[in-house]
């Protein structure tokens, strides 16, 4: 009766470790993840399979003595591996979550790029210069991160300055058309145009807007394109952009 009771739950466990294979394939995208959460339960109901059996042979000193050896070296194993698992539970926490994927742009823990893997133990970064950086997934969550994948959209602001002799209500009119006629997608939404401050050879404002963008990339690139445009069309209205300059006057004394 043993054998047979062992023999079901250990085909229950192959059973379930290929369903959770597939179930999860939708939902964890790391391999390495799906294959430690299936061999997990699958060896959870092998143990229960072999304690039910214990149980039926009335092996009850056995079974006593297999549980406090199993929390002994439960608890032995867990101190020793105490960081790899704190790693490997945050894995696992990463790709069940959502809150980061393969593709991403993120910045965390000081460094910056797309995500192009996510481990067991660590998540793999390829920064804009092309260098590799391994950051083990516990420094992730205990650590404030930013996602840019997370959003469609997101904000774009530049500061300029315009001469103290220029028409204000026409420069704030012609930057906010060049905004809206470059980036078409959000024309409907509002760009938003203040002027900030009394400069030393100019008049400052802040003009902001949104793009369609997942990575920091694409927000460098949106601003580069702004700015051509928005000098352009400056130029074109004669709206001068000032650079600092400096008078200096000399007084010259006629000695006789």
């Amino acid at each position: 009766m043993a054998l047979i009771v062992f023999g079901i739950t250990y085909y229950i466990s192959i059973k379930v470790s290929h369903t959770l294979q597939k179930r999860l394939k939708n939902q964890i995208a790391q391999d390495s993840i799906r294959s430690l959460i299936a061999s997990v339960s699958s060896f959870l109901i092998i143990t229960l399979g072999i304690f039910i059996s214990l149980n039926i042979l009335d092996l009850d000193n056995a079974f006593k003595s297999i549980l406090t050896g199993a929390g002994v070296a439960g608890l032995a194993v867990g101190l020793a591996l105490q960081g790899t698992l704190s790693n490997t539970f945050s894995g696992i926490f990463l790709a069940v979550k959502d809150i980061m994927n393969v593709g991403d742009y993120v910045e965390t823990n000081g460094y910056s790029g797309v995500v192009e893997a996510i481990d067991l133990r660590f998540v793999r970064l390829r920064e804009v210069d092309n260098n590799i950086v391994i950051i083990p997934n516990k420094l992730i969550l205990d650590n404030p991160f930013k996602n840019y994948g997370l959003t469609t959209q997101i904000r774009v602001s530049l500061e300029c300055g315009v001469s103290y002799n220029s028409d204000l209500t026409r420069v704030k009119q012609v930057v906010e058309k060049t905004i809206k006629e470059e980036f078409p997608e959000y024309r409907e939404s509002k760009v938003e145009f203040f002027f900030t401050n009394f400069g030393n050879s100019d008049i400052q404002f802040l003009v902001r807007f949104w793009v369609e963008a997942q990575r920091k990339l694409s927000v460098l690139e949106a601003k580069s394109i702004a700015m051509m445009r928005i000098k352009k069309c400056l130029d074109d209205n004669n709206i001068n952009i000032p650079y600092p300059t400096m008078e200096i006057y000399s007084q010259q004394k006629h000695i006789s």
